[in-house]
């Protein structure tokens, strides 16, 4: 299409970072009027893609412009509140309006015309009628399940999130409650009163092994309303379809990992993130946003509840929930009058030392606990953060080790593909016949996995059906699943596993759980590092005990047993702890207390990042929103190189989260045009908010 004069200008954001000059809504042209939020189509250079109008009609404009090609009106525009969201989620993360926009759009959606998309709504809703009137002759679905009794403390916090939908400015509310107290049924009741008011309700989980179980919860209990999933698993028509019934308000509950903080919701009522202290809702890569923040600012300015529920929240909502930010609900005990488990903490030093051999996986008291469990047909979970066979590899005639030639990592080896494989670039080899340094076959393996402890459980107790789920055992399509139901139909023993079985999973019949390798985080340079242990352990001891009429107990084997840690564990105390880990904050100038950000270089030559760095903090100086902003000299991440890139990053360091935004706004066009003085480097990000530096 030509250019033309007359018609109304429309401002449109495209799919473009910042650097590339096009960061900004792009003027265009259009005969109609075109409320913000539509999609449409426009021309951008040689190519048409897909743009959103940002700012509707503007004045005329003086210079020619060229005209929006298509308007997708197959679709309602997105809500005024979307774009609040995206707006402000672009300005605290420091991204392009449009670079975010049209990322947390479905990838499908990007590439239809006006005709494709209206195809693919009218079969949506075609399909959405079909399923509607299958539910209403569903045998039963006519009346909702039985609902379970409440305790005092489930039904007070039901009361608040009821209060809270009806007030324009809630305070957001965390759920504190410990394992097996009922959040979810919370959850569901809350959702039930929002679906009562024809609103929508978003259920947000950390991660996608979570989402089968809920979602089938939620099925059950809802079997006449349209829940569906959003998560990375999905194809991409199938998310186009998830994202299609969400928009057009076809979808009454809406169940995702950290995306779905994004999901196009016209009708929303209430917002809810299951284990929000989950380091999972945090985006690594390209916009570094945190979804649990999101969804406290999605909700206030939405004006609707939303609930932060945790056994172990982070110091961050705890601080605000203290501070009387946050509305805290407590629900301090287990439902059906089951207790939790009794924490029995091992000390390593007290085995005996046999002169050339490493102690053995498991404590002999710990085993026979383990026999004891298994001769009462009850189930056990052992839990190693490690997946793989051994972490290592070594020659003991040379000192060989299986080191990653691209990461400044080990390669871990993985027995049953006998495999070398990088957990940071991936990089996948056949396991040597012999050292490649001296040609010695005995290379041996060093330390454990989930996999070689597998191996050795069986070993030492024969006959006992012993399951593994880590992310290399549930890599398999349905293989999560499967091992799920076996679980709870009683068909496996013992369950060893990584993170992945500790939390949110409603396992009835395990009675003793057993935290193998806790130390390595006590003593990390990570100021998160003893916050995520911590939570991770409590989560992991949640797993035990949830039957009324079953005795339960964890073992944690350890070499530093008088640790702060493992005292508030055995009284299952997180207040206590977190109190402890405050104060260091507050000594350390950490958050909550501060707020940070990091600047993330990455070269082949690490000098080259090395001077991206100094010629960033040499700009900064001169800016005067500098002022109370302290920038920490370039330091190495504790992997310092991936995939042949060195990496380097520089932290700074504010009291006041406002004045950072102001030294990071003011900083950001510098460091772009600095990135053309530094030929060969590979990129650079600015990380707000980073989980550890």
């Amino acid at each position: 299409m030509t250019a033309v004069m007359g018609a109304a200008r429309t401002q449109v954001v495209v799919e473009a970072p910042l650097h590339a000059g096009l960061g900004r809504a792009l003027d265009y042209c259009c005969a109609v009027a075109l409320p913000a939020g539509t999609l449409v189509r426009v021309p951008l250079g040689r190519r048409e893609v897909t743009g959103i109008v940002w700012h509707g009609v503007s004045p005329p404009a003086a210079l020619p412009l060229r005209p929006v090609a298509q308007v997708l009106d197959a679709i309602a525009p997105l809500a005024q509140s979307w774009l609040a969201l995206v707006e402000f989620a672009a300005g605290y993360y420091q991204r392009s309006i449009g670079e975010l926009a049209l990322a947390v759009l479905p990838p499908e959606l990007r590439k239809l015309d006006a005709a494709q998309l209206a195809q693919r709504v009218k079969r949506v809703q075609r399909e959405a009628q079909a399923a509607s009137a299958a539910m209403a002759v569903v045998p039963g679905a006519s009346g909702e399940p039985a609902v379970p009794m409440l305790t005092p403390a489930q039904r007070d916090a039901v009361t608040a999130i009821a209060e809270a939908a009806a007030q324009p400015h809630a305070a957001p509310l965390l759920l504190h409650g410990v394992t097996g107290s009922g959040k979810t049924e919370v959850y569901l009741q809350a959702a039930e009163q929002t679906l009562a008011r024809s609103r929508q309700a978003l259920l947000l989980v950390p991660e996608i092994n979570l989402t089968p179980q809920l979602f089938a919860r939620v099925a059950r209990r809802f079997p006449t309303r349209r829940v569906v999933a959003m998560h990375s698993a999905l194809t991409p028509a199938q998310r186009l379809k998830t994202w299609l019934l969400a928009h057009l308000g076809l979808a009454d509950i809406v169940l995702g990992t950290r995306l779905a903080v994004f999901a196009s919701l016209p009708r929303l009522g209430l917002v809810v993130v299951d284990e929000e202290h989950d380091a999972s809702y945090k985006q690594q890569e390209g916009a570094r946003y945190s979804a649990r923040d999101l969804a406290v600012y999605r909700a206030h300015i939405e004006r609707v509840p939303v609930v932060l529920g945790s056994a172990t929240p982070s110091l961050e909502t705890w601080q605000h929930a203290l501070t009387g930010r946050y509305r805290r609900l407590a629900l301090d005990h287990r439902i059906a009058g089951a207790a939790l488990p009794r924490v029995r903490v091992f000390d390593l030093g007290r085995l005996p030392r046999v002169p050339g051999r490493p102690p053995p996986a498991l404590a002999p008291p710990l085993l026979d606990a383990l026999r004891q469990c298994l001769a009462r047909g009850e189930q056990s979970l052992v839990f190693l953060n490690r997946r793989g066979y051994a972490p290592v590899l070594h020659c003991p005639d040379c000192g060989w080790k299986s080191e990653c030639p691209h990461c400044s990592a080990w390669r871990v080896f993985h027995k049953h593909d006998r495999t070398l494989r990088c957990h940071h670039c991936g990089l996948a080899e056949r396991v040597p016949r012999a050292c490649p340094a001296c040609g010695n076959l005995d290379i041996q393996p060093i330390g454990r996995g989930t996999e070689r402890l597998a191996e050795q459980l069986a070993e030492d107790l024969p006959g006992a059906r012993i399951a593994r789920l880590d992310a290399d055992a549930a890599r398999g399509a349905g293989t999560l699943e499967r091992t799920l139901a076996a679980i709870h139909d009683g068909e496996v023993d013992i369950l060893v596993g990584t993170q992945m079985v500790t939390k949110g999973h409603d396992f009835r019949r395990i009675a003793l759980v057993a935290a193998v390798n806790p130390d390595g985080a006590l003593f990390s340079s990570d100021f998160r590092a003893g916050e995520r242990q911590f939570a991770l352990l409590m989560q992991a001891a949640g797993r035990a005990g949830r039957d009324a009429a079953q005795a339960s107990e964890m073992w944690v084997q350890t070499w530093h047993p008088q640790h702060a840690l493992f005292a508030a564990l055995r009284a299952h105390d997180y207040a206590a702890y977190a109190e402890r880990l405050l104060a260091e904050r507050r000594a350390a100038s950490l958050p909550p207390f501060a707020h940070l950000a990091l600047l993330r270089a990455e070269a082949r030559d690490a000098a080259l990042a090395q001077r991206f760095l100094r010629r960033a903090a040499e700009l900064a100086a001169t800016l005067p929103e500098a002022d109370g902003v302290m920038l920490y000299p370039p330091v190495p991440p504790a992997v310092a190189k991936v995939a042949d890139l060195q990496r380097l990053q520089m932290l700074a360091e504010s009291a006041a989260r406002g004045r950072l935004q102001r030294f990071l706004a003011a900083w950001l066009p510098q460091l772009h045009s600095l990135r053309g003085e530094c030929k060969g480097l590979a990129r650079w990000a600015i990380d707000v908010d980073p989980l550890g530096i």
